[in-house]
């Protein structure tokens, strides 16, 4: 009886580490639908297999009950036979956790790249991405980007790199200290972009859009304005509030009718009538 005690224990305690592996790495995820399909596949996937474990200890504790009823062998190869269950099912989920990962890292290194070419174009008083001129050649001329010193640059970094392992909470500190420090770098709009996505990626939807309106009331013209919409309209989706999602895509694509968000804002809205 210790024996099969001892068993369900140290099964159990297997099971549960590498679901929370898999539980950490689906933290990662954040504003691409299809990503988030995935993963949310591969935890529908965990939680059958949790179901699964917990059926073997409930038969695990069966075995206990009737131990003395029944023949020695017989219950020494009903363990085995768990054993090599629960080994399967370990297996499983943690090729389950490195798939969770990979998609994790692809959508990382989506937002390094889409972060790298906002960059080029942030700039004071730029007009954002797919916004018409006002009106004359002057308006439609793009003017050099402003220099970004080697600190700037340093500090965001830094906070660049506690989000892309994931540390939200501390990336939305240091992109915080960012802006307090450098108000008027070219690189303060992105920065609080980037604060309004951490929030998303924790699940606090109503600091994600505060977040994001607070950078479209402070850097109107600046090339981040589409972005920082959709990720309000998606936050609003997560929140359970449609109606709003659907009139802050519909104002994103009149105003930023060429961007790439406003692309993505058709196909959300395609998806949801």
């Amino acid at each position: 009886m210790t024996m099969s005690r001892s068993l369900r224990f140290a099964g159990g305690l297997l099971l549960c580490g590498s679901l929370l592996a898999a539980g950490q790495a689906v933290a990662g995820m954040f504003d691409d639908e299809i990503a988030r399909k995935q993963i949310a596949e591969q935890q529908k996937r965990i939680d059958e297999m949790r179901q699964q474990t917990d059926g073997i200890n409930a038969r695990l504790a069966r075995i206990e009950d009737g131990v003395k009823s029944q023949p020695v062998l017989a219950l020494v190869s009903e363990i085995e036979k768990l054993r090599e269950e629960i080994r399967a099912l370990r297996g499983q989920v943690e090729v389950l956790g490195h798939d969770i990962e990979g998609v994790s890292k692809r959508q990382r290194d989506m937002y390094v790249d889409l972060d790298l070419r906002l960059r080029r174009f942030e700039q004071p008083g730029a007009p954002a991405a797919g916004a018409k001129p006002a009106g004359g050649t002057d308006a439609a001329k793009v003017a050099s980007a402003a220099p970004v010193s080697g600190d700037e640059n340093d500090v965001y970094e830094q906070a660049q790199n506690q989000r892309r392992i994931g540390n939200y909470q501390g990336a939305i500190s240091a992109f915080q200290g960012f802006i307090t420090r450098f108000p008027k770098s070219a690189l303060a709009p992105r920065a609080q972009y980037w604060i309004g996505d951490s929030y998303f990626n924790l699940r606090d939807f109503k600091n994600a859009i505060a977040s994001q309106q607070k950078l479209v009331a402070t850097y109107p013209d600046s090339s981040s304005v589409p972005d920082a919409l959709l990720n309000m309209a998606s936050s609003q989706l997560e929140a359970g509030d449609s109606v709003a999602a659907r009139k802050t895509m519909d104002s994103l694509i009149a105003r930023y009718p060429s961007s790439e968000a406003a692309e993505k804002a058709r196909r959300r809205l395609a998806n949801l009538r």
